[in-house]
Order: C-alpha cells, then sequence, then structure tokens
C-alpha cells in the first residue's frame, strides 16, 4: 500500500488535475494504493478571509462564496460529460447551500468560534475529495470518497487538534478491511468522538496522509507539490539551491523547523514512527526523483541544507546579579509557556549571566512584558536587568548529520558570514551536532544564505555578482571576455562570474539569475529597462544582498567615483578603472583605502594606471615589502605616446589626435589626453601609492592643448582649430630629430615634486624606443637603485583596459576563495 498526497496547487485547474490522475494511474499500476486531496489552490483561504469579513458585519463574503461557488461548477463541467454532471453539480449545490447558511449565521451574530472556523475550514477539502474522487470514476477507477472526520478522532482542540492514534488506528484498519477500493480522502480534516468537525493545523493534509500511511503500515508515503523535493535553501533567496536527493527523519525536522516548508515535523511523526519512507514529489515534473525522507543519512555533503526564518527578535536577559538569582531559566520559559510564546532559540553564556533568546518578532512585546512581570521585584533591586530587545533579526541553520563526524563546521560557516561582512549576534549549537544556528540581521539573511551556499555546496565554484556601470568600449569588452572564458574559469580556476547589474549614462537593467553573457543587452535594450539614476542602481544592488558583490565602474565618472564610499560602506567590492576617485582629494583617497579595510572588501584599481599593466600591484608589493621608492618615472599615456610615436612617420598633428580617438586610445574629448591631466591623475596616483602625501596642485603639468582650442564647446570645433597649430607640432618634432632625439610625453616624480610635460629624450634612454601606444615605468628605489625596475607594455585601448579589469575581477574571486 502507497499513500499519495497532492497539494492545492496540483489540483488548481482541470489542466493539473489530469496530470494528478496520470500519476495515479500509473501508481496504480504498481500496487495498491489510496490518495489525500487538499482542497482546490486557494479555497481554503478564501472560505477563512470570508468568515472574518462575515463576523466583521461585511457583505462581501457573499461575493466571494459565490465566485468559489462557480469555480467548483466549472470544474465540475470540465472533468464530467454531460450526462455524468447532475450528481455531482447537486452535491457542490448542496455544501454551498449549507456554507451560505453558515455564513449568513456569523453575519447575524457577529462571532465566528474556532469550532465554527474549523467546520468553515472543512468545506475545502469535502468538495475537492468527493469532484476528484467522482471524477476518477469517469477516467476508469475503481474509487470511493471517503470522508476523513469518519476515521480520525482528535481531542476538541480546534484549529489544530491532537489526533487519538489508538482510536484512529483501529477506525481506519477497520476501514480498509472492508473497503477494497482506491479510497479518496479528504485531507486536513477530522472529528471529535462527539462528531464535531476539527482540523489538523497547517499543513494538516500532509498530517492526513502520514497518519493513514502509519495506521496501514504502507510501505512509501508521497507528497506531491509544486516543487522537486526538498531544496538545499530557499530558492527565492539563493537562486544556486538545489534538491537534496535524501534526508534523514532527524534533518528534515531540523530543517522544517527553521523555515523549510516543504515539509513540517507534524506530518513526519506518525510515519517516522513507523519508519515509512516519504518522498516529496513535484506533480509538473514527476520524472524527477524529488527527496527521499527515511532514517538514513546517506555519506556525502558535510550539511544537508540550509534554513531561515525571518522577522526574529533577540531578548537579552542579563544582570550583574542574575547568578544570585534562584532557578532564572525555569522561570523565564515559564512565564513565556503562560502566554503562549515559543522560544525557537536559546543561547546562554557559560557564566549564566546572559540568556539570549529568539522569538518571533510579532511576540515580541508580550514575551518582553511576561518576563519583566515574572522578574519584578529583582529588576526594581537592580540584580536583573530591564529586558533588552533587538529587533529586525533573522535565523540562519546548517543543518546535516554528517557534521558530527567531520570536524570543521562551524568553522567554515562563521568564515562564510565573516568573510561576506555579516555580523552574528547570537549562536546556537546542540551537543548532536545537526543544527548550528546563527542569528544575524534581517538586512544580511540573502547574503548570509548565499555565503553559506556557497562555502558548503559550491565550495569548489566562488560565485562574483557583478554590477556593472559603464557598458562602453570598455565594458562590451569585458562582457564579451567574461563570456569567452566564463566554462574554462568555472572549469579550472572554480570561479563563476554572474553580471546581475548593468548601466549606461541613460538607461539600467538588472537581472536576479544573471545576464546571459554571451548576448548580453545594452542596458536600453534588457528586460525591465529603465531610467538610469545612481542611486536607485546602488540601491538596487544593495536590496539584491548578493554575497560576493562587486561593482565594476568602467566609466571615466566623477558622479560615480562620488559613490565609492557608499559601495564600500554596503561592503560591496569595488573594481575601476576610473582615476576619478584616487586622483581626487587626499582625503577622500585614504578614506576609500581605510574604508575597504574597515569592512574588509577590497577595491582593486590596477588599471587606474598603465591599462592592464602591472604596476599598482608591483609598487604596493614593493612598499609592503619594505622598498621605498626615491624616483618614477613614466610614459604613462598610451594615447600620448601613440599620437607622439605616428606624428613622426609624418602625418599632421590634428589628423594623428583623430586616429587615436578612433581607435579608443584617448577619453571621449582628446583635451583630456593632450592636457596632461590624465597623466598627471595617474603619477598622482602612483606617488600616493608610494606612500608620498601627493596633492593635485604639487603637480606641474605642460598642456599639449593650444590656448585656443581649450574654450572650444564642442570635440568637432576642437578637432577644426586644432588642424591651425599642425605646423607647431611639425616644427617642434623636427627640431628634436635635428638633435637625434624623440619626443615623448611623459611624467616623473622626485623628492615629493612630480613634473608631467613633452620632454626631448636622446636616444639612450629607454622611453625613445617605445612605439605605438605602449608605456613604460621606470622604478628607481633603494633595492632597484642602479638598475630600475622597467615595466612595459601596451598602456591604452578597450581590449587592454578591459583585461585589467577582468583580471582584478579574477583577482577578487582568488581572494574570496581563501
Amino acid at each position: 500500500m502507497k499513500i499519495l498526497k497532492f497539494g492545492g496547487s496540483s489540483v488548481a485547474n482541470q489542466e493539473n488535475i489530469k496530470k494528478v490522475f496520470d500519476i495515479i494511474r500509473k501508481s496504480q499500476s504498481e500496487g495498491n494504493i489510496a490518495v489525500v486531496f487538499s482542497a482546490f489552490g486557494g479555497v481554503t483561504e478564501v472560505l477563512l478571509n470570508s468568515a472574518a469579513a462575515a463576523k466583521n458585519g461585511d457583505k462581501s463574503y457573499t461575493e466571494d462564496i459565490k465566485v468559489l461557488e462557480d469555480r467548483h461548477i466549472e470544474l465540475v463541467r470540465q472533468l464530467f460529460p454531460i450526462h455524468l454532471q447532475s450528481p455531482v453539480l447537486t452535491y457542490v449545490k448542496v455544501r454551498f447551500n449549507e456554507l451560505e447558511d453558515l455564513f449568513h449565521g456569523i453575519f447575524l451574530i457577529k462571532e465566528c468560534s474556532p469550532r465554527t472556523l474549523d467546520y468553515v475550514a472543512s468545506f475545502g477539502e469535502r468538495l475537492s475529495a468527493f469532484v476528484l474522487a467522482e471524477a476518477l470514476k469517469v477516467e476508469g477507477f475503481n474509487s470511493k470518497y471517503l470522508d476523513a472526520r469518519d476515521v480520525i478522532r482528535t481531542n476538541d482542540r480546534f484549529g489544530n487538534a491532537k489526533v487519538d492514534f489508538p482510536a484512529t488506528n483501529d477506525l481506519i484498519l477497520d476501514y480498509f478491511h472492508n473497503n477494497n477500493t482506491i479510497q479518496i480522502i479528504t485531507g486536513f480534516v477530522a472529528s471529535t468522538s462527539k462528531g464535531e468537525t476539527t482540523t489538523l493545523g497547517r499543513s494538516g493534509s500532509d498530517y492526513t496522509a502520514s497518519i493513514f500511511a502509519s495506521a496501514l503500515h504502507a510501505e512509501s508515503l508521497e507528497i506531491w507539490t509544486d516543487v522537486s523535493g526538498v531544496m538545499t535553501s530557499d530558492p527565492r533567496l539563493v537562486y544556486t539551491a538545489f534538491t537534496i536527493p535524501q534526508l534523514s527523519y532527524s534533518e528534515a525536522m531540523e530543517l522544517s523547523h527553521f523555515g523549510a516548508k516543504v515539509i513540517f515535523p507534524s506530518t513526519m511523526m506518525p510515519a517516522m514512527k513507523k519508519g515509512i519512507p516519504i518522498y516529496i514529489k513535484n506533480t509538473f515534473e514527476p520524472s524527477n526523483p524529488g527527496t527521499l525522507i527515511n532514517g538514513d543519512a546517506p555519506s556525502g555533503k558535510l550539511i544537508k541544507g540550509i534554513s531561515s526564518m525571518s522577522d526574529i527578535s533577540l531578548l537579552n536577559i542579563q544582570g550583574a546579579g542574575i547568578l544570585d538569582v534562584i532557578d532564572v531559566n525555569r522561570r523565564i520559559f515559564t512565564a513565556l509557556a503562560s502566554v503562549n510564546i515559543n522560544v525557537i532559540l536559546i543561547s546562554q553564556a557559560s557564566s549564566e549571566q546572559i540568556t539570549c533568546l529568539a522569538i518571533r518578532s510579532f511576540e515580541v512585546t508580550l514575551a518582553k512584558e511576561a518576563i519583566e512581570k515574572e522578574f519584578f521585584h529583582e529588576i526594581r533591586n537592580g540584580e536583573i536587568d530591564v529586558v533588552h530587545v533587538i529587533s529586525d533579526l533573522a535565523i540562519v541553520a546548517v543543518v546535516g548529520e554528517n557534521m558530527k563526524q567531520n570536524p570543521g563546521a562551524s568553522g567554515r560557516m562563521f568564515q562564510a558570514l565573516g568573510r561576506n561582512n555579516v555580523n552574528v549576534y547570537a549562536i546556537a549549537q546542540g551537543s548532536s551536532e545537526l543544527n548550528i544556528s546563527a542569528v544575524v540581521s534581517k538586512s544580511d539573511l540573502q547574503k548570509a544564505l548565499n555565503a553559506l551556499h556557497e562555502a558548503f555546496f559550491l565550495s569548489d565554484n566562488k560565485v562574483l555578482h557583478v554590477f556593472l556601470v559603464g557598458v562602453g568600449l570598455i565594458g562590451q569588452a569585458l562582457t564579451k571576455m567574461i563570456a569567452t572564458q566564463q566554462q574554462k574559469l568555472q572549469k579550472e580556476n572554480l570561479l563563476d562570474i554572474q553580471i546581475h547589474g548593468i548601466a549606461n549614462s541613460r538607461f539600467m537593467a538588472f537581472n536576479e539569475d544573471g545576464f546571459d553573457l554571451k548576448n548580453c543587452p545594452l542596458p536600453e535594450n534588457a528586460d525591465g529597462a529603465m531610467e538610469m539614476d545612481l542611486d536607485k542602481f546602488i540601491t538596487q544592488m544593495e536590496s539584491m544582498n548578493f554575497s560576493n558583490s562587486v561593482f565594476v565602474d568602467c566609466t571615466a565618472s566623477q558622479d560615480v567615483a562620488d559613490f565609492y564610499e557608499r559601495v564600500l560602506e554596503a561592503k560591496v567590492a569595488i573594481v575601476t578603472p576610473n582615476k576619478k576617485a584616487n586622483s581626487s582629494s587626499l582625503e577622500k583617497y585614504k578614506n576609500l583605502k581605510k574604508l575597504a579595510g574597515k569592512r574588509s572588501v577590497k577595491f582593486l584599481y590596477e588599471t587606474n594606471v598603465a591599462a592592464g599593466l602591472p604596476v599598482i600591484n608591483t609598487l604596493q608589493d614593493l612598499m609592503l615589502s619594505g622598498d621605498k621608492v626615491i624616483k618614477i618615472e613614466a610614459v604613462l599615456s598610451g594615447s600620448m605616446n601613440y599620437i607622439f610615436s605616428e606624428l613622426e612617420k609624418g602625418a599632421p598633428f590634428s589628423e594623428v589626435v583623430k586616429l587615436a580617438k578612433e581607435k579608443g586610445y584617448t577619453e571621449p574629448d582628446p583635451r583630456d589626453d593632450l592636457s596632461g591631466m590624465d597623466v598627471a591623475r595617474k603619477i598622482l596616483i602612483l606617488g600616493r601609492e608610494a606612500e608620498q602625501d601627493l596633492h593635485f596642485e604639487d603637480i606641474s603639468i605642460q598642456s599639449m592643448v593650444p590656448e585656443d582650442c581649450v574654450e572650444a564647446k564642442s570635440v568637432d570645433e576642437f578637432f577644426q582649430k586644432l588642424q591651425g597649430h599642425d605646423g607647431e607640432f611639425a616644427q617642434l618634432l623636427a627640431e628634436a630629430a635635428e638633435r637625434g632625439e624623440k619626443l615623448r610625453f611623459m611624467a616623473t616624480l622626485e623628492n615629493g615634486k612630480a613634473k608631467v610635460g613633452l620632454k626631448s629624450l636622446d636616444n639612450s634612454h629607454p622611453f625613445s624606443t617605445l612605439k605605438g601606444s605602449d608605456n613604460m615605468i621606470l622604478f628607481t628605489t633603494e633595492r632597484y637603485h642602479d638598475f630600475p625596475m622597467i615595466i612595459r607594455g601596451p598602456g591604452a585601448g578597450a581590449d587592454v583596459t578591459a583585461a585589467g579589469v577582468f583580471a582584478d575581477v579574477i583577482r577578487l574571486g582568488n581572494y574570496t576563495r581563501s
């Protein structure tokens, strides 16, 4: 004998019901079965809401009940041929006539007792089970409707009645002994010995199925729902959650206690006592094996699942004199029990001076009052402090029997939370090591769940959640690189990079599951595109609250750089080629570095100087190892070097500048490069990385922008005016050639002073060999004194800059793994 139970979503409409009948047909071919049905999807909720409306004198209940009646009648007409509809429609009509009378009585007396409410709620299952039992006959099944009130006996605790198992088991066995047809059973409902209708509480239909499975010693219990088993975590919060193939009863109980809603502890108890395996399966994916719950805890992952509860508050009972107070804990729990408050989590210091309790937030006021009333005299005498409440919290719990056989579970859990800047308010772990629970801020819940899920289930793969601002040449090149390398990174580097937010200056868009990187749209073409607003972009990134999040700024915008403090405060890492932040005030530069350290997040900007060349990391390593910079000489503008090396080929200066812009070597406005400001920002950043308190005002800058070009109102106007100066630059080049020298636009930092400008260098200087857009940096330090360290390579262009940004992102992924 197998017991099958189908939830409300499984029988919500004709299409779903047909799927259920196919499952029943297949199961019947394998052996004897009995089937338990919930009410049609959403019916019980409408019944309860309508009862509340009637009690409050709101006549809208009549409309709601009429809608329910029409829905049931329509289902009958869809499931039955016309000549077989009459008896079923009569049953439905009679039940709704009873409901109308019942609700009218509630409306008149403005009262609805728990007993009446149970009777109201029973109509959902009674209607669905009867209709479906008759419909199965039409499909050729030998089925019979069984009202569970006839065989399940309970006490009169209406709303959550307790089952009298000896009486119930005898009634079920006797009934099945005399009935050999397929029994179609009402879930959720039962009755007292006096015949009063009761209900079995939340997940009552599952409980009904478990009661029958236990009484009949069934070989298995199948719970058919709309998900493919118990998930490793809440899939609404953890997009990488997957089905757990097998759980022990104890593991399933722990997961359900802390919020896993697929199955509840009461459901499992009858089956668990008889060792009956429970299968959680998906009506809409019947071939999926789902989750098996039984007495075994198979080896494998360190934990089985991560559960959570939100809207939690902590109550701290503490005081210097608490050790002198007799029987504190008993009095605390007695006080809470007296007002029917359940304690979810307990944490107590070994000194017993602090007892910490986690309860549901909606009960916190009542709980605080009950405890303070119990300890009124101790609080008045100063032995115990006034109860302190911390609200807006949540609980995360990692569950698995394998934890007791493998050390390190706690360490991995708290390391994952700490690395993602999730503060823990309280901890609870039993000696059985089946469950480790932590109380965290409600705002950190999603981040905590994702961090833990990655640590325990995806520990071989780290996931970076990227939010990209700036999808111009660099941003588009970056997304293409990530797409091209994604599989290799996953396989060889165990790193998965997902882009969840994209934005340009006009539009922004988000995707919780990550954009398709091979066909990543521009923000304006993405689903859900909206007008760009930096504040809203950051707010959305914060609300998505992914662990291992990274904000990638591929713009040259000061407006974006101004948000860096907020991004770091949100515990989100930053990767950027944008120089504006690090080249602004010295105070802001230091504050960003300090803030990143304080929040334990990375602020990576290798591409601030020389695109993808390893300049900043090299300099940082020199300083960390105790070296001291004496002098820095650098050709730091790939665009300027390209311009002056191309000028040697004889092309006019204005045409060479225009060509450099077209190749993406210059900023959108080439004056930013020609003015020397870009190079000045770079030498400023290098100076600061060399631990020198350098201000922008300290830099001597020689601009290559002719005076009449400075005030040009547009880039086109600038190029028109620049043509008038081609002769001047040709003359500079000719004069240098006569001396056997070459022109290079370079920066120098020495003795705390920086200079930027055009220099004529002889052929012995390393910079004279530079071609195209190459950069070169010479570090003269105490260690590299006689022979400076030289770094050379392409220093401009979207691809090399994007490659540098990509390298920083990968570096960030390696950091989160360590």
